[in-house]
C-alpha cells in the first residue's frame, strides 16, 4: 500500500533515526537494495517452487499468506501494537490480496518470471493511473504519453508471434493479479500505519484463502512449504517492513523511480539463473514499460508517494 510521510517507522528501521548522517544514507542505499532484491525475488521463488512441480499454485498461495501473517504478526507484537483487524476497508483489502495471490501464483504455471513481474508491474501502475483519471485527477500532457508508452509495451509483451510472448491464461491471470494489487493499494492507501494495516490484511486473508480453496485436495511437500515461507515470510513479510522503514526516508518521486528496478531485477534474474528467454522483444516490452511509467512519475503533478507495485 502506499506510504505517507508520518506512518510509524518499523522497528527494522528505527536504526535511520540515530545513526550519524553518513551510516544512515548507508542504511537508506542498502534498506533499499535489499527491498527491491527480495520483491524481485518473490516471482523467481513463486516461479520455481510452482513450475518445478514442488507445490500447487492453491497450496503456495496459502503457504506465503500464512507465513506472511505470522512474520508481519511478530513484527506488531515486537513493537507492542495490535493489528486493526476491523479497520476501514480491510475487507475489500483482505479480499484483494487473496485475488492478487492466488491469480500471482496460478500465472506462474506458464509465465517466466520476469516476464510476470513486468506484465504485474504495468498492469498495477496503469490501474492506478486510470482510477486517479476517472475519480477526477486530471492528467497532465507527459502522464498521458508516459501511460500510452507503459500500455504499448504491455501490448507488445503479450503480444502472439514472438518467441518469448507471454501465454494467454498465464498473462490474464497475471492480469487479475495486477488488478487485485491495485485495488488492495487503493484500499489502504490513507493507512496511518501501512505495516500494521498490511499485517492485518494478511491475518484476515488466511481465512478468506482457506474458503477460497476449500475442497481444492491441498497437498503439501517440504521443499514446497519451505519456498513458500522464504516468499511469504521473507521476501514479503519482511521485504514489507524493511520497505516501511526506508521509505518515509524517501521522497514520492525517488520511491517510485526505485520501483522501477523490481521487473528489471527479476528478469534479469530470471535469464540468468532460471534460464528464462532474454529477447529483443521482452527487452523492448521492458524498455517501453519501464520509461513510461518512469515519465508519467515525473510529470506527476504533485509530488506524492506512489503505489507499491511489490510481486
Amino acid at each position: 500500500m502506499a506510504q505517507y510521510p508520518d506512518a510509524a517507522p518499523s522497528i527494522l528501521g528505527l536504526g535511520v533515526l540515530f545513526l550519524p548522517g553518513y551510516l544512515g544514507k548507508m542504511y537508506l542505499l542498502v534498506g533499499t537494495a535489499v527491498t527491491m532484491i527480495a520483491f524481485a525475488a518473490n516471482s523467481l521463488l513463486t516461479r520455481v517452487a510452482i513450475e518445478g512441480g514442488y507445490i500447487d499454485p492453491s497450496e503456495f498461495a496459502l503457504v506465503r499468506v500464512v507465513s506472511g501473517a505470522l512474520v508481519l504478526g511478530m513484527i506488531m507484537a515486537v513493537q507492542g501494537k495490535t493489528p486493526p483487524l476491523f479497520g476501514k476497508g480491510r475487507l475489500l483489502g483482505s479480499v484483494s490480496l487473496a485475488v492478487y495471490l492466488i491469480g500471482f501464483s496460478l500465472a506462474y504455471l506458464t509465465l517466466d518470471a520476469g516476464l510476470g513481474a513486468l506484465i504485474l508491474f504495468g498492469v498495477v501502475q496503469i490501474s492506478m493511473f486510470g482510477f486517479a483519471t476517472l475519480t477526477g485527477a486530471a492528467p497532465t500532457r507527459g502522464q498521458i504519453v508516459g501511460g500510452s508508452i507503459a500500455f504499448g509495451g504491455l501490448l507488445l509483451a503479450l503480444w502472439p508471434g514472438h518467441a518469448a510472448a507471454a501465454d494467454p491464461g498465464g498473462a490474464a491471470l497475471m492480469v487479475l493479479a495486477g488488478i487485485g494489487w491495485a485495488v488492495y493499494t487503493l484500499a489502504g492507501r490513507r493507512a496511518r500505519d501501512p505495516l500494521a494495516a498490511t499485517a492485518a490484511n494478511f491475518l484476515v486473508c488466511v481465512p478468506i484463502l482457506i474458503l477460497l480453496l476449500a475442497g481444492t485436495g491441498l497437498e503439501f511437500s517440504v521443499i514446497g512449504v519451505f519456498v513458500g515461507f522464504l516468499c511469504g515470510g521473507l521476501t514479503s513479510g519482511l521485504g514489507y517492513a524493511l520497505w516501511y522503514s526506508v521509505l518515509p526516508k524517501l521522497d514520492g518521486s525517488t520511491a517510485a523511480i526505485v520501483q522501477l528496478s523490481v521487473p528489471i531485477l527479476a528478469i534479469l534474474a530470471g535469464a540468468a539463473l532460471l534460464g528464462e528467454t532474454l529477447t529483443l522483444a521482452v527487452l523492448a516490452a521492458t524498455c517501453l514499460v519501464i520509461g513510461g511509467i518512469a515519465w508519467s512519475i515525473l510529470s506527476q503533478n504533485t509530488p506524492e508517494h506512489p503505489p507499491d507495485a511489490r510481486s
